[in-house]
């Protein structure tokens, strides 16, 4: 009987704590639970427009944010000249920033650029800033989504870090912003992963080549560093100075990375020179493995239902990148003519060559003739010939020993041909070969294009066809 008692009374407590719990819930949300703000205004008077600078502001403590701006509205419309006109307006878009959502933090962010622009020299100008770096920060996405707030809160922090350098929130917003950049990175080389396992090196390359430029802190700037050095070697050899530039920054940038000596390696099977590791850059790296946050297991699934990104792998210590991200112009991409070269010796050189043709027959039946333009002077190039009478150069300064014709690389392409593609393509040419091979060793007529002789392909004999005379008409008698 007793045990029975004692049972109905632990469940009436536990029924009595649930009721507690609801009805605290409750007034929480009805605006009764008390917020306290932040920067109050602690002078005790009695004018009208304190009176009512209190009001709003304990309402604004309690969740009543329509009623502390139509206060602070009314302070602001009234009270022109009021001592308390700055605080009132910082109030207001501090009210929007409490209330929170799309619609009240894009308020706040138009109330706290409208505060910076009429009391650019306050103290809380700063402060305003960074609210308008907080509002981008919170609604940062993971890496994978639309990187737009990451890409405003890096610009609203770096305006921060630049306009008040002095001001006590500059370390935490310097801090914010590395977290930034390292979502940033992350954006940056999962796009650039995804073209390298594709087999799209050149683009691969583009991606990492600004992405490591731009964000040096990137916790995975080492192992970017040598996916960019694989992409230009599969590139081809034109590009070997540039894979070289990306293994040594690998050597000497990041000499704690796991793939320090694969890449002297690398250096040293290119004899190229490797460098020394850079002592500032040993010392920040062991920095940030000796304070790097650990994430336990329960962590790491947690973050799979979390919207916002995970930062814990941000770097600590170092300086962010303070200039926004400019586009780069891919290696793939040859150099306008007339112009030079910004890269590495080689690296874009003779990708695209451009002449002058008027004779369009070579299109037709030189296959190679896009790929080997004729030297100046040749016929069908529109370079004419020296005329006749023109007084000659001597023979010793006119001489010109043309080169031989070096073998052409294959052009670095997003769109690489697989090997069942490329049979099918030289079975393809092999076939139109042996149909003009056909029509050529036919006696009719002369066919209108014969493609350019191959090793594997002799060019039959052409028959000329015979001259044909004009037929006589006997005179006409007058």
């Amino acid at each position: 009987m007793k045990e029975l008692q004692t049972a109905m009374m632990h469940r009436r407590v536990i029924h009595n704590l649930a009721l507690l719990a609801a009805a605290a819930v409750l007034l929480g949300g009805c605006g009764i639970r008390r917020h306290k703000y932040a920067d109050p205004i602690t002078k005790n008077s009695e004018q009208p427009d304190k009176v009512l600078f209190d009001r709003a502001i304990n309402d604004v403590e309690h969740s009543r944010y329509e009623i502390a701006r139509l206060t602070l509205q009314t302070l602001i419309n009234t009270y022109d000249s009021s001592e308390y006109l700055a605080k009132a307006k910082l109030a207001i878009a501090d009210s929007w920033f409490r209330e929170g959502g799309a619609h009240g933090l894009a308020q706040a962010e138009a109330e706290y650029k409208d505060f910076e622009l009429f009391y650019p020299n306050m103290e809380e100008s700063a402060e305003a800033q960074e609210r308008v770096c907080d509002i981008h920060y919170k609604q940062m996405d993971k890496v994978d989504r639309d990187p737009l707030h990451a890409i405003r809160a890096e610009d609203e922090c770096r305006q921060l870090l630049m306009q008040y350098p002095n001001s006590k929130f500059a370390p935490e917003t310097q801090q914010k912003l590395r977290n930034v950049q390292e979502v940033l990175a992350a954006h940056e080389y999962a796009a650039a992963s995804f073209y390298h396992h594709k087999g799209s090196f050149p683009a691969a390359a583009n991606r990492l080549t600004g992405m490591v430029d731009q964000y040096p802190l990137f916790s995975q700037a080492d192992q970017a560093l040598w996916m960019l050095g694989d992409s230009y070697e599969r590139m081809g050899d034109r590009f070997e100075d540039r894979a070289a530039d990306a293994y040594s920054r690998i050597v000497k940038d990041y000499p704690l990375s796991d793939h320090a000596e694969a890449a002297k390696g690398k250096l040293e099977s290119m004899k190229r020179p490797v460098p020394t590791a850079d002592p500032v850059a040993y010392a920040r790296m062991k920095y940030e493995r000796e304070n790097r946050t650990n994430v336990k297991f329960v962590g790491h699934v947690m973050d799979m239902f979390k919207g916002s990104p995970d930062t814990h792998l941000a770097a600590k210590s170092g300086t962010p990148t303070m200039t926004a991200m400019r586009p780069t112009l891919p290696a793939s991409v040859p150099q306008v003519a007339g112009t030079e070269a910004t890269g590495p010796a080689g690296a874009t050189g003779g990708d695209v060559t451009a002449a002058t043709m008027t004779d369009t027959k070579d299109l037709d039946a030189r296959p190679d003739a896009r790929t080997n333009p004729p030297a100046a002077g040749a016929p069908g190039t529109g370079s004419a010939a020296p005329a006749a009478g023109t007084a000659a150069a001597p023979a010793a300064a006119s001489t010109v020993t043309a080169a031989p014709a070096q073998p052409q690389q294959p052009y670095a392409t997003n769109h690489p041909l697989s090997e069942k593609d490329r049979k099918k393509a030289m079975k393809r040419a092999m076939e139109a070969t042996r149909k003009a091979q056909k029509l050529a060793g036919k006696g009719g007529a002369q066919p209108a294009a014969v493609p350019h002789p191959t090793a594997d392909s002799p060019q039959a004999p052409q028959t000329q066809p015979a001259p044909q005379t004009p037929p006589q008409t006997p005179p006409q008698d007058k």
